[in-house]
């Protein structure tokens, strides 16, 4: 779908503003809980809906979403909607505290409860005591700390570090993670029990890729938000637009964001351009724009098995790169089951130090 008109297209330039948000459907109303949520496609507005029917229960909820999808923004969505949304929103990143100290910082200590406990610590449930505790990156929970969710999920029952007391615990739990639990739970890295206590309501948040009728309307609001920010008006070229129409957005609406933001500050003349982009946006744009790949022939011929093979390195290193070196992401890109990706990489000889 063009989202320019004539006269637009012939002055290169679209103004921030000028794509104005299309009503959900006839008759429909908008769910209450998209305050504030720019978007929409059917599958963004069928999630809202979903967050609607649930947010006055108490259920727990997994939400689940590549990296970048906006997890955390639905948790305050179900928050925000709920009973309890005068009360605090309490988050904890699971993947980023040490595993040393990530008990005491959900749980508390009492004053002695190991070397260095000078004073009492309230824990992020106490904290979080009629209100919501969102618990990001659960997956990355260790299998000692898993056992003392589950009781909290059973019982809601909780005892700080070194306390002999028993606490209860009035918080609704909302967990999100980027990761196949059912898949983390068959490999013996995931507790069965506790997954099926988090997975009461599932809610999934679409990759930006799969809801591409979304872009315009976000690019419109990131350039809007960043001018606000960094005080600098900014339009941005039709060139530039349709590019990143083009791109994938492996890092979703956070790479997006990002990306907006960069061509801000690059721009000359307050107008984006694609030069104002990541290359590798800008590449991918203009050859879906023209319909190849770059694959002309040289006057003087070419060998192909070389051509072919640097082809295919080039295109393996991408999905690499793009996934963080995460081979399991990276086939699935390719369109390669995980073990065939690992041996075109040794037979290959492409490695990196990064974790996959």
């Amino acid at each position: 779908m063009d989202h320019f008109s004539d006269e637009e297209r012939e002055s290169g330039i679209i103004r921030v503003g000028e794509l104005q948000e299309p009503p959900i459907a006839a008759g429909a109303a908008r769910p209450r809980s998209m305050v504030d949520v720019i978007g929409e496609s059917q599958s963004i507005v069928d999630l809202y809906r979903m967050i609607d029917r649930v947010a006055d229960t108490t259920c727990t909820v997994l939400v689940t979403g590549e990296s970048g999808t906006g997890k955390e923004l639905v948790a305050r969505a179900v928050h925000n909607a709920s009973p309890r949304g005068s009360s605090p929103f309490v988050a904890v990143n699971c993947g980023a505290i040490p595993e040393a100290l990530l008990e005491s910082e959900l749980f508390g200590h009492v004053r002695g409860a190991f070397t260095g406990a000078h004073t009492s610590k309230t824990g992020r449930i106490g904290v979080a005591q009629g209100g919501t505790l969102f618990l990001d990156e659960v997956g990355e929970l260790p299998l000692s700390l898993q056992v003392k969710l589950l009781r909290l999920l059973q019982s809601y029952e909780y005892s700080p570090v070194g306390d002999s007391k028993t606490y209860k615990a009035d918080v609704r739990i909302v967990a999100a993670t980027n990761i196949d639990l059912e898949e983390a739970v068959a490999a013996g890295k995931f507790r069965e029990d506790l997954y099926y206590r988090l997975n009461v309501i599932h809610l999934q948040l679409p990759s930006l890729r799969e809801r591409k009728e979304d872009l315009a309307l976000l690019i419109d609001w990131f350039i809007e938000k960043t001018s606000k920010r960094i005080s600098r008006d900014a339009v941005i070229s039709s060139a530039a637009f349709d590019a990143m129409i083009a791109w994938n957005w492996p890092g979703n609406v956070r790479e997006l964001e990002n990306t907006i933001e960069r061509a801000m500050l690059l721009c000359t003349d307050s107008v984006i351009e694609p030069r104002d982009l990541p290359a590798k946006i800008c590449g991918l744009g203009a050859e879906r724009r023209n319909g190849s790949t770059n694959t002309s022939l040289p006057d003087g011929g070419v060998d192909l098995r070389t051509a072919v093979e640097s082809f295919e390195n080039n295109l393996i290193r991408q999905a690499l790169e793009r996934t963080g070196w995460n081979k399991n992401q990276a086939a699935r890109l390719l369109g390669l089951n995980r073990t065939t990706l690992v041996e075109m990489l040794k037979r290959k000889r492409l490695g990196s130090t990064k974790a996959a």
